[in-house]
C-alpha cells in the first residue's frame, strides 16, 4: 500500500451532494498540482435521505487503484446526524482525522483517538443565504480549514465553475463563511 496517497471517505445522504462536493475538491487538487487523483462514487439503492458514500484519492503520483477505500486517512461527514446510524469511522487509520457538520463543539464529539475538525456547515450556509440544508458547498470550506491539502481560493474558483447557474457566488460564500467558523479539537 502506498503510503503517499491520501484517501478521503465522504459520507452523506442522498440529494445533500457528497459525490459533488468529493468531484469539486478532486478537480480543484488536481489544479492544485495533485498528479493522482482518483474519485470513486458508489451507487446502489440509494434514495434522498438515505446514507450514501464516496471515495476520493490525491496523491503528489498518478494512482492506479480505483478500489473503493477502506481505511481512510480523513472521513468528512456531511450530517451529524449520521453518526447514530452509520459507523463513519469504521476503518479510520490511527491519529485520523474526522470532519463534521455538526451543531456541537470539536470537544463534544470523541471518535477514539482521531483529530475532529467540527463546523455547523448548515448554518453557515444559511448565513451564506443559501437554503437550509445545502451543506455540500459549505463543507468544502470545512475540509480546506481542517486538512489545509487545498487552498480554500483554488477550492472557491472549483465550487463556482461546478455551480454555474445555480448560486456560484452563494455557494463560494458558504465554503468561505463555513472556513472562518471551522474548529479543530485536541486528539
Amino acid at each position: 500500500m502506498r503510503k503517499d496517497i491520501i484517501e478521503i471517505r465522504w459520507h452523506g445522504r442522498g440529494g445533500q451532494g457528497a459525490i459533488t462536493a468529493a468531484k469539486i475538491v478532486a478537480n480543484a487538487a488536481f489544479v492544485s498540482g495533485y498528479k493522482g487523483v482518483v474519485m470513486a462514487p458508489t451507487f446502489g439503492t440509494e434514495r434522498r435521505g438515505a446514507p450514501v458514500f464516496t471515495s476520493l484519492k490525491i496523491s503528489k503520483q498518478k494512482i492506479y487503484d480505483l478500489s473503493p477505500i477502506t481505511t481512510p486517512d480523513m472521513v468528512v461527514v456531511l450530517d451529524h446526524s449520521l453518526l447514530e446510524e452509520v459507523n463513519v469511522v469504521d476503518g479510520l487509520k490511527d491519529d485520523g482525522l474526522v470532519i463534521l457538520n455538526g451543531p456541537k463543539p470539536a470537544s463534544e464529539y470523541s471518535f477514539a483517538g482521531a483529530r475532529v475538525a467540527v463546523a455547523d456547515v448548515t448554518s453557515c450556509g444559511v448565513q451564506a443565504g443559501l437554503p437550509p440544508g445545502i451543506v455540500n458547498s459549505g463543507i468544502i470550506g470545512a475540509f480546506s480549514k481542517a486538512t489545509g491539502l487545498v487552498e480554500l481560493d483554488l477550492l472557491v474558483t472549483a465550487i463556482k465553475d461546478e455551480f454555474v447557474g445555480k448560486k456560484p457566488e452563494l455557494n463560494a460564500k458558504a465554503a468561505e463563511i463555513t472556513y472562518e467558523n471551522t474548529f479543530i479539537g485536541d486528539i
